[in-house]
C-alpha cells in the first residue's frame, strides 16, 4: 500500500528522502491542492525511483511509468502526469498506444513478409534474389531499424541521394522503386495508411544497348571452354544461344524441354510477360543440353542419387543456381570485355537475328515480347543488314565480291 509525505504534496525533497523498502516496491502518491489522481513515485527495494501514473479506461486498470527520478523532477512529471489524464479522460489509452508502437512493426520486419508473401511467391526467382540482395546491402542497414509508421518523404529521398552518389543512378532507381512496392504493401497490410516513396523524383536513365562484337564473342567463347564452373558457363552458353532472361535460364528445370522435338516450353510462371511461351532450340543449343542432361545422369549415377529436376542446379542444396554474377565478371575478364552485362547476351542475341536478316516480329516472338513496342528499341539493328545488302549490290554491280567472318559458340569441354 502506497504511503503520503506529510502535507500531501510530492516535491524533489520528499522524493528524494522516500526510503527503499526491504522487498519489492511502494508507490507514494501525490495528494493535496493541484494533486493529479494516480500519480505518485515508485520506490523499489533497491533504491530505484520512477514515476507512474494509474487510471482506469474502458474497465481496465493501468500503471504507466512516465520516467526515472532525478532524471525527471517532480514538476515536470506531474505536467507529463496531467496530460496524460487528459488523454485518458478524452477515451485515449496512453499506455496502449505506447505498446503498440512498441510492437509495432520495422523496416526489417516488413522486408521479411515482403519477400515471403509477395517477391518469393509473386516474381521470378531471379528477381526475388535481387530484390534480397538490395535489402541486405543498402535499405535493412539504413532504415532497417526503423518503425514503418515512422518512415518520411524525406528518408527516403536522402536513401535515394546517398545511393545514387555511391553507387550510381541505376541502383538507385531500383531501390526506390523496391521502397515503394514495399510500402504499398503495408497499405494492404494495415500498417501504415500512406506511401512515402511516392513522388520521389527519379535519376534520369538513358536506355543502354551493349552488344558482343564479332571478336568479343570469338574471345567469349574461348573464355567459357576452360572456366572452371562448367555448369556457369553453360548457362551462359544458353543465354546466347536463345536470349532468354537470366532468371528463365536459371530457373529451367529438364521438364520444360523436348529435346527430340527441339522445344523449349517456359512456364508461365517463370516469364516476365506471366505467359507460356514456346522456344524453338537450335541444334546447337540442343546438343549442349542434351551433353548436359547425360553428364548430369552420370554424376547422379556416380552419386547414386536422383538427378536434379534443374538443368542448372546450385553447388549447395537442392535449388537452382540463383546467380552467375562472379563467374560472368571471371568470363568478362578471361576475354578483355568490359561494359557488358548478363542481361547484354539477350541484346547481343536479337542483334545477331537482325543480322541474319530476320524481321522485327520474329526477333519479338523468340524474345517473348507481347507488345511490338518492346521489340522496336531494335530496330536500328537493321542498319547494318540493310547496310550490307546494299553493299551486296554494289559488289554486284561493280563485280567486286565480299565475305564474312562466322564465330561458333560451341559448347566447348564436356562437363
Amino acid at each position: 500500500m502506497g504511503q503520503f509525505v506529510s502535507d500531501g504534496r510530492l516535491n524533489d525533497s520528499a522524493v528524494r528522502g522516500l526510503p527503499a523498502p526491504a522487498t519489492g516496491n511502494r508507490i507514494t502518491y501525490d495528494r493535496g491542492p493541484g494533486a493529479i489522481r494516480g500519480f505518485g513515485v515508485r520506490v523499489t527495494a533497491s533504491g530505484a525511483k520512477s514515476f507512474i501514473l494509474n487510471y482506469t479506461i474502458a474497465g481496465r486498470e493501468r500503471r504507466m511509468t512516465i520516467g526515472n527520478y532525478p532524471a525527471w523532477g517532480v514538476t515536470v512529471a506531474r505536467d507529463e502526469a496531467k496530460r496524460l489524464r487528459q488523454d485518458v479522460d478524452r477515451g485515449i489509452d496512453p499506455l496502449g498506444e505506447k505498446i503498440a508502437e512498441r510492437k509495432a512493426p520495422t523496416v526489417n520486419e516488413l522486408a521479411d513478409r515482403y519477400l515471403a508473401e509477395w517477391a518469393d511467391i509473386k516474381k521470378r526467382p531471379g528477381s526475388a534474389a535481387d530484390d534480397r540482395s538490395m535489402l541486405q546491402r543498402l535499405i535493412r542497414p539504413e532504415l532497417g531499424n526503423r518503425k514503418v509508421a515512422s518512415i518520411e518523404y524525406a528518408d527516403i529521398d536522402r536513401l535515394h541521394r546517398k545511393i545514387t552518389k555511391d553507387r550510381g543512378p541505376y541502383g538507385a532507381n531500383r531501390v526506390v522503386a523496391l521502397m515503394s512496392k514495399m510500402l504499398s504493401l503495408a497499405i494492404k497490410w494495415k500498417i501504415r495508411g500512406d506511401n512515402p516513396a511516392k513522388g520521389i523524383e527519379r535519376n534520369q536513365e538513358e536506355r543502354r544497348y551493349r552488344y558482343l562484337a564479332g571478336d568479343e564473342l570469338r574471345r567469349l567463347t574461348e573464355a567459357l571452354a576452360v572456366h572452371p564452373n562448367q555448369i556457369a558457363a553453360s548457362a551462359v552458353r544458353m543465354l546466347l544461344l536463345t536470349g532468354a532472361r537470366r532468371g528463365e535460364v536459371l530457373s529451367a528445370t529438364w521438364d520444360q524441354f523436348d529435346l527430340d522435338v527441339g522445344i523449349w516450353v517456359k512456364p508461365s510462371s517463370h516469364t516476365k510477360q506471366k505467359r507460356e511461351h514456346r522456344v524453338p532450340l537450335s541444334a546447337p543449343a540442343r546438343l549442349l543440353l542434351i551433353e548436359m542432361r547425360d553428364a548430369a545422369e552420370r554424376r547422379a549415377k556416380e552419386k547414386k542419387r536422383e538427378p536434379s529436376p534443374y538443368v542448372f542446379p546450385a553447388r549447395v542444396g537442392d535449388g537452382p543456381m540463383v546467380e552467375i554474377k562472379t563467374a560472368w565478371a571471371a568470363l568478362c575478364k578471361a576475354a578483355g570485355i568490359e561494359g557488358v552485362r548478363v542481361h547484354d547476351l539477350r541484346h547481343s542475341y536479337a542483334s545477331m537475328l537482325a543480322s541474319a536478316g530476320l524481321s522485327l516480329p520474329v526477333i519479338g516472338a523468340l524474345l517473348g515480347h507481347t507488345q511490338p513496342g518492346t521489340t522496336a528499341r531494335y530496330a536500328h539493328l537493321f542498319d547494318d543488314p540493310l547496310r550490307a545488302a546494299a553493299e551486296r549490290v554494289g559488289a554486284i554491280v561493280t563485280g567486286k565480291g565480299g565475305g564474312a567472318e562466322v564465330v561458333s559458340i560451341g559448347h566447348g569441354r564436356r562437363q
